[in-house]
């Protein structure tokens, strides 16, 4: 029995309440990254593999327990070649070289501009060659998201660079059935649209998406930040996003107080969900990956590389951000859209993947396993949480559920500073007649503001909320 340790924010089939979900993170700030952790967990379990989830943050002292219990460590990531996520690559890297087994890395994408430009990676280049020189010491070859991350990793000399796209689009494996349900969208069209702060507030979304809410009364919003998920559920709008007020997750905005929008944690659910919708767009390309797993036609705005090189890969429909309209009608783009290349092309694609793995030492389910069927069977079998939705009601079942995960988070950080209180009485007494550095009795303060003073009054601000 192989035994892999997967990078992911949570396990398929671990249901996690909204609040406690929100609170762990479990979609490591943007719900996008569970689709393509749930792909590969489903991919590579076999009746001959054991999938693990090891959760999103990096515990460099786990290496020697990942060395002792695991046969490979499998790595899928997105944009992770990129200014703001150096210091987690760095603590990647760290635990990386420190492993014996396996490595093996799923579709890593470098981010840079439409033009792109790799100047802006520059000074974070040392980051990227320490990363894939490990990789590639324990693996055949790195797999990438597309053609400029291949190019931006073979011009700094790297030769075993594959693209391969990225996992989340094989999640059904050589199949994949989408097609326009209707001759043109119309009034009645039921029709989702994503988009990330950026696109929103300095790309011109906001007017696109405020132009289709007023003509499409069908018309969702559907946002992938882990912020979009607390306005919507706490009406929390505190930092930077919560300035937006353009983003259809924000209170004040009509779609929210019209219930047009949803974050989901998990991806069954926001794969069902889309299911029933005409046609996706927007600017997120996983939020158009969901809609295409479920069948429905998608075009995706692109507004840098990750995005872009991923669409040409796959042949998804897209456009250019900058390129668009104020005034484009979804019904044009729904229009122009053609699905033959990205469903003809797929089955090649899905065989590029699969011998990738077999090179690297994995199998999958669709060659060696049940084509994904104990899977499905498996999660179709739990409850999961239904999508966020905004809060514009107050029913005592929906303030339950609320107050009553408060009530508890409150409770267990008084046990904690009951036991730090404890905990800084007993090093005083001990001072007493054992001389002690300054240094322990400060480090239990801080411990002890640490563990609760911010969550707390984190807690407290989002029952304010």
């Amino acid at each position: 029995m192989q035994r892999i340790l997967l990078r992911s924010g949570k396990s398929p089939f671990d249901v996690v309440p909204v609040e406690e979900a929100l609170h762990r993170d479990v979609i490591a700030t943007n719900s996008g990254n569970l689709i393509f952790s749930d792909a590969s967990h489903k991919i590579l379990q076999t009746p001959h593999t054991e999938v693990v989830s090891n959760g999103i943050k990096t515990d460099v002292a786990a290496a020697g327990r990942i060395n002792e219990k695991y046969d490979v460590f499998v790595v899928p990531l997105a944009n992770a070649f990129r200014p703001s996520f150096e210091p987690q690559l760095k603590r990647l890297t760290r635990l990386i070289t420190q492993l014996r087994i396996p490595v093996v890395v799923l579709g890593v994408g470098a981010q840079s501009g439409l033009d792109y430009n790799p100047d802006r990676l520059k000074p974070m280049e040392r980051s990227v060659r320490d990363f894939v020189s490990a990789v590639l010491d324990r693996s055949a070859s790195i797999g990438v998201r597309g053609e400029f991350t291949e190019k931006y990793l073979k011009d700094m000399g790297f030769k075993d660079v594959e693209v391969i796209g990225c996992p989340s689009l094989f999640m059904y494996g050589k199949d994949l059935a989408v097609h326009k349900r209707l001759p043109e969208l119309t009034g009645d069209s039921r029709i989702a649209v994503n988009g990330s702060h950026s696109a929103v507030q300095s790309q011109g979304l906001d007017k696109i998406i405020m132009r289709a809410h007023a003509r499409y009364p069908n018309l969702r919003f559907i946002g992938q930040n882990l912020t979009d998920a607390r306005q919507l559920h706490w009406r929390e709008v505190a930092g930077p996003n919560g300035l937006v007020t353009e983003m259809p997750t924000h209170p004040e905005h009509p779609m929210y107080r019209e219930d047009k929008a949803r974050v989901y944690i998990d991806p069954v659910t926001w794969i069902d969900d889309l299911r029933d919708f005409d046609y996706s767009f927007g600017s997120r390309i996983h939020g158009n990956i969901a809609a295409l797993l479920a069948g429905t036609p998608a075009t995706v705005l692109c507004s840098d590389s990750r995005t872009l090189e991923l669409c040409r890969y796959f042949d998804i429909p897209h456009r250019r951000i900058v390129d668009v309209s104020e005034e484009l009608d979804p019904a044009k783009l729904y229009e122009e859209a053609d699905l033959s290349a990205f469903t003809g092309g797929h089955q090649a694609r899905f065989e590029r993947f699969t011998e990738f793995l077999s090179r690297n030492g994995l199998d999958n389910t669709f060659t060696h396993g049940d084509g994904g069927a104990a899977f499905e069977e498996r999660l179709r079998a739990l409850s999961f949480p239904a999508g966020v939705r905004p809060w514009i009601d107050s029913d005592p079942a929906s303030l339950a559920s609320r107050v009553g995960w408060l009530h508890g988070r409150i409770g267990a950080l008084a046990a904690d500073n009951a036991k730090l209180k404890k905990e800084l009485a007993n090093s005083k007494a001990k001072a007493k007649t054992v001389a002690i550095p300054a240094q322990r009795s400060t480090s239990v303060y801080r411990r002890a503001r640490k563990v609760v003073g911010g969550p707390l009054r984190r807690a407290l601000q989002s029952g304010r909320q």
